[in-house]
């Protein structure tokens, strides 16, 4: 009992970030938090022989890649409708079905993830820039291109800021091995195109505002309302539909036809990979709420450069409990 009970109190606090680092290994928030429960379950079964020669966070990450890189063996990669074609510009074409066989790439809102904010890591910005920049969606997407070993590499080097060494001895790896593991990830990133969205969001107040007129808008079926807040060469895709559509006119149109009716949608906003997010319930004709999925805002400037609507309803959270009175 004292060795389960010490496990529990010197590992528990790394849960969060643990899931953030599986999330990025493989792309599901539900799968990143099977394996950091599986990850628990091999360090409390192993805690006896933990000898301290590393950190317990070195020891539990060592824990957590071996299980990643085992999940991925039977595992293909996700992607998103962007990843697999072009895009279309004309909001008539055909909407192909939804796609059963492709495991889509997920998204995780942010309180299921450890990223600080500026507040917790306020003496050190770029600590800030690097969480942030490590979950970020587009980033999510462009690791899922790398072979599974390349993105334990750059995860625990670039993001998570562990020395070579330390991620040799949790690869098994020399520390060569890494270093060129580590340039070959990078190259193959580069060459996928920018993979780091523009981080000079609006200040937290005009995110909120431009949330607000948002879900107004969308709520209230008002496409030019909507047109104000869309960069001209927006983009929207909506998993698991492959089609995906780009340029505001187009988005427009297709919202308009085949999306936007009055009281038919209910947008809670959040935030998802530490991005600007809603929570979607769409409206049943007996007046319930039913859950819908997460759409995931990607911001240049003061406008909305793309939605990604996870049409998936799995991925709503259930409301909490109402505390009995």
């Amino acid at each position: 009992m004292g060795a389960q009970f010490e496990f529990g109190e010197v590992a528990a606090g790394f849960r969060p970030e643990l899931v953030a680092y599986c999330y990025r290994m493989l792309g599901s928030i539900h799968d990143a938090e099977d394996l950091v429960q599986e990850t628990y379950l091999r360090a409390w079964r192993g805690f006896d022989g933990f000898e301290g020669r590393s950190s317990v966070r070195r020891w539990l990450y060592a824990i957590a890649t071996r299980v990643c890189l085992t999940a991925l063996e039977s595992r293909a990669r996700r992607p998103l409708p962007s990843g697999l074609g072009a895009p279309s510009d004309d909001h008539r074409a055909a909407v192909m079905e939804r796609e059963p066989t492709v495991a889509w790439l997920q998204p995780a809102l942010d309180d299921r993830l450890g990223i600080p904010d500026s507040a917790a890591t306020a003496g050190d910005p770029a600590a800030v820039v690097a969480a942030r920049a490590g979950v970020r969606l587009a980033f999510i997407a462009a690791l899922q291109l790398l072979p599974a070993r390349q993105r334990a590499v750059l995860t625990l080097r670039d993001v998570l800021a562990f020395r070579t060494a330390e991620v040799a001895r949790m690869l098994e790896m020399t520390p060569a091995a890494v270093d060129s593991a580590l340039r070959r990830a990078r190259t193959r990133l580069a060459e996928a195109g920018p993979v780091q969205d523009d981080l000079s969001e609006p200040s937290e107040a005009a995110i909120r505002t431009l949330l607000d007129s948002y879900v107004t808008a969308f709520t209230a079926a008002d496409p030019a309302a909507l047109l104000h807040l869309l960069r001209a060469d927006v983009e929207l895709e909506m998993p698991p539909i492959p089609t995906w559509f780009t340029g505001r006119t187009t988005v427009l149109a297709f919202f308009a036809s085949r999306v936007l009716h009055p009281n038919a949608w209910h947008l809670h906003p959040t935030r998802a990979n530490t991005q600007p997010a809603l929570i979607v319930h769409r409206r049943t004709p007996d007046n319930h709420l039913e859950p819908y999925g997460i759409q995931v805002l990607t911001l240049i400037g003061p406008h909305i450069a793309r939605i990604t609507s996870f049409n998936d309803p799995t991925l709503v959270p259930a409301p909490t409990p109402a505390r009995p009175a």
